[in-house]
C-alpha cells in the first residue's frame, strides 16, 4: 500500500469513526426521550427539539410545528404529569439510524411498547400501548437534536385483555408464586407504580447538558 492508498484509507476509517459516533449520540437522544416521557417532563422533552422552522411533532392528538409547538403540546399537560398515579411508559426499542453521507441529518424508526396510566373522570384507566417511531435528526452546532418525530400507534388496549384465558390467570394460586426470601437488608426507596418517584438519571440532558429535575420532583414526594 504506498502512501496515496494508505492516506485514502485513514481518511475512510475517520469517516466511519465519525458516523458510529454520530449513531450512538442520536440512540442516545431518543433513548432520553423515553425515560422523559414516563413521568412527562415536559421541560427535558422540549429541550430534545430542535429550535427550528421545520421542526414537527406529529402524534394521535394532531401535528404541532416548531419548537413552540412542541412545547404547547407538552406543557399543556404539566397539572396532569404532577399526579403520581399518571404513567407514560414508552420505551423505545429496536432503533435503527442512518446518517446522511454530510453527517448533518440522520433518520430513525424505533418500537414504542409500554403502559400508561391516565387519570381520568376521579379514577385511573389503565392502557397498553404499542406503535412505532419515524424520527428525523440534525445536527447543530455539533450535538444532534430532533427534528421530527412521528409516532404511529399499532394498538392501544386494555392491560385486562390478555391473550392467556380468563379461567387460566383465575387459576394461578398465590401461595405457589416464588419470592425471594433473606435479603441482606430492605429497600430504601419505593419506585412502584403510583408512587411517583423518578429512578434518577446517570446522564446530563443530551441537548443541554444540564442536570435533569428528578432530585427536585423527588424531593416533593417525600414532603406529601
Amino acid at each position: 500500500m504506498n502512501s496515496k492508498e494508505m492516506e485514502a484509507r485513514i481518511l475512510e476509517l475517520e469517516k466511519q469513526v465519525a458516523e458510529l459516533r454520530d449513531i450512538e449520540a442520536i440512540q442516545r437522544l431518543q433513548k432520553s426521550y423515553g425515560y422523559y416521557i414516563q413521568h412527562w417532563m415536559y421541560e427535558e422533552l422540549v429541550d430534545l427539539f430542535a429550535d427550528s422552522p421545520d421542526t414537527v411533532l406529529n402524534i394521535a392528538a394532531g401535528i404541532y410545528e416548531r419548537k413552540e409547538g412542541v412545547r404547547r403540546y407538552f406543557s399543556s399537560f404539566k397539572t396532569l404529569c404532577e399526579n403520581p398515579e399518571f404513567l407514560h411508559q414508552i420505551m423505545q426499542l429496536s432503533g435503527i439510524v442512518d446518517v446522511a453521507p454530510d453527517g448533518k441529518k440522520a433518520q430513525g424508526r424505533w418500537f414504542g411498547f409500554g403502559a400508561v396510566a391516565l387519570p381520568v373522570g376521579g379514577g385511573i384507566k389503565p392502557i397498553a400501548v404499542n406503535g412505532i417511531y419515524i424520527a428525523e435528526y440534525i445536527k447543530v452546532d455539533g450535538t444532534w437534536r430532533i427534528l421530527k418525530l412521528t409516532w404511529n400507534p399499532l394498538y392501544m388496549v386494555s392491560p385486562f385483555e390478555s391473550w392467556v384465558k380468563k379461567e387460566r390467570i383465575e387459576a394461578i394460586s398465590p401461595s405457589k408464586t416464588r419470592i425471594a426470601t433473606n435479603p441482606d437488608k430492605p429497600r430504601d426507596i419505593v419506585t412502584n407504580y403510583p408512587s411517583g418517584y423518578i429512578v434518577p438519571f446517570h446522564f446530563k440532558h443530551p441537548v443541554t447538558g444540564k442536570k435533569s429535575s428528578e432530585a427536585e420532583r423527588n424531593a416533593k414526594l417525600k414532603k406529601k
